[in-house]
């Protein structure tokens, strides 16, 4: 049955689902529309030939390069939205990302707002995620209320030595912050169904968004729900479906009162589209490196430069272990012999780097069809970084050192589409992610981020929406916030 809800919110990642769950607790009836379904727990979740080589969870979906040229984009939809498929780490931006940053190439810009407004809400994102780690000896770690709530999960004895190794050469390894469920419960949605003030609409896609003659309210959205057209409508509206889906949703409710399309009187919808700098590191060692979880090791030691290069870097992760199937998925001449030997010898890492927000990079739809259009930027550091990496390993025991800087389509961590800043001439959304244009409207997910930092959003993201949720309990439906999560 079908009951009008206070809140529509429509997408169930990180943003969308934390919201959910909090506006639920706080005594809101909220509509979840999520336009997949659950992901089906099965052995083939594990199998790299499907995973990676088949893509059976990925949407066939075709998006356009800047050049026009086709590609399938690194999203997902079911319920829990990409979130689902990502790799676990929830960091918080450093507190200087929140200010105006001088890289070598260009200005990161600041925030409506700054980490110490935040960081309650970071807090209670990673208790609600479970987040595992100790940053104590992380020297770019910001200062916190609260400790994580859980401990490392600590490395195994090939991933304990590499960190003993890097400490030896003076940098700062430390625990890398996971979301890894070693206990039990659940995090966000199905929580939030058993209060019994959510109901979910699974399969539904949000076609436009429906607005008053003026232009200055969402009246309803227009829902595609298994085939059948229809309008629903509540106080308040949330789009939690990604930088590129909620601009594209956005673009797709123009109105002759917002020609350029809902929430885009500053004609910012669209532009400064980020997925960071991005290189996969493979380190070949002459002992096999039998590691089940590699996830555990991160330094920052370049995160805001050194003594030699004044600017911004980036940060290093591990990544998942490789296996030899997903090198194969990436390297269309690599036999799969081969590619078997480098991943049982290979520590697997991740360099990241701030990309900076450009308008000519953006999110367009070109005769129905999505274009997103990309030029790399900022790479001065990032190639720096790099470098210096290769030494480090190179040092410490590994002697053949391969990567691969992923391609700017590459839409993982996609931010920055519908900014959040101080004037409606330059952003789209206020501090707390309303829209300047239409009150009633909200837009929670890594669409709102102004920089995107060199740390994986997903953190940033639950923190935001969870001080969003409480901003429109308190000032839309006048409930009380307080108490705990």
């Amino acid at each position: 049955m079908y009951k009008k809800p206070d809140v529509i919110v429509i997408g169930s990642g990180a943003g969308g689902g934390t919201l959910t769950k909090r506006l639920s607790e706080l005594g809101a009836e909220v509509l979840l529309i999520e336009r997949g379904r659950s992901l089906p727990r099965e052995q083939d979740n594990w199998s790299v030939e499907e995973v990676f080589n088949k893509k059976k969870y990925s949407p066939f979906e075709i998006w356009q390069d800047r050049n026009g040229k086709d590609f399938r984009p690194s999203t997902w939809y079911n319920i829990g939205g990409s979130t689902k498929f990502f790799g676990t780490v929830m960091t918080r931006l450093r507190a200087r990302d929140f200010e105006s940053i001088e890289h070598a190439e260009g200005i990161s810009p600041e925030w409506p707002f700054r980490y110490s407004d935040l960081e309650p809400y970071y807090c209670k994102a990673e208790e609600l995620f479970g987040v595992h780690g100790d940053p104590s000896n992380d020297p770019t770690e910001p200062f916190r209320s609260a400790p994580l709530p859980y401990g490392p999960v600590g490395s195994e004895p090939f991933i304990a030595d590499v960190t003993r190794k890097l400490a030896l050469k003076g940098l700062h390894p430390f625990p890398l912050p996971v979301a890894v469920d070693l206990h039990p419960g659940t995090r966000c949605v199905e929580p939030a169904l058993k209060t019994g003030r959510v109901t979910m609409w699974t399969g539904a896609t949000a076609r436009r968004l429906i607005l008053e003659p003026s232009g200055r309210q969402i009246q309803g959205v227009e829902v595609d729900y298994h085939g059948e057209i229809r309008t629903i409508s509540a106080q308040i509206v949330v789009l939690s479906s990604g930088a590129v889906n909620s601009t594209l949703l956005l673009l797709r409710s123009a109105t002759d009162a917002m020609p350029n399309g809902a929430a885009n009187s500053s004609g910012v919808v669209g532009q400064n589209y980020m997925t960071h700098n991005l290189t996969t590191v493979m380190a070949v060692s002459t002992k096999k490196n039998p590691t089940r979880f590699q996830k555990t090791l991160a330094f920052n030691d370049f995160y805001e430069g050194d003594g030699e290069f004044h600017f911004p870097m980036g940060n290093v992760q591990t990544l998942g272990k490789l296996q030899a199937g997903m090198l194969v998925a990436g390297a269309k001449y690599l036999p799969r012999f081969i590619g078997s030997q480098l991943a049982s010898r290979s520590l697997d890492l991740l360099v990241t780097s701030e990309d900076l927000p450009h308008s000519d990079n953006r999110v367009t739809l070109e005769g129905g069809k999505v274009r997103i259009t990309v030029s790399p930027n900022n790479m001065q550091g990032h190639r720096r970084l790099n470098r210096k990496l290769v030494g480090i390993l190179k040092d410490i025991g590994f002697p053949l050192v391969l990567s691969k800087t992923l391609p700017v389509n590459f839409t993982a961590a996609q931010c920055g589409t519908i900014r959040i800043g101080r004037s409606p001439e330059a952003a789209a959304l206020d501090g707390f992610c309303r829209s300047f244009d239409h009150s009633n409207l909200f837009v929670v997910d890594a669409s709102f981020f102004p920089s995107s930092g060199a740390v994986n959003p997903a953190l940033t993201i639950a923190a935001q929406a969870l001080r969003a949720a409480d901003h429109i309990a308190r000032t839309d439906f006048g409930l009380s916030v307080s108490g705990q999560l």
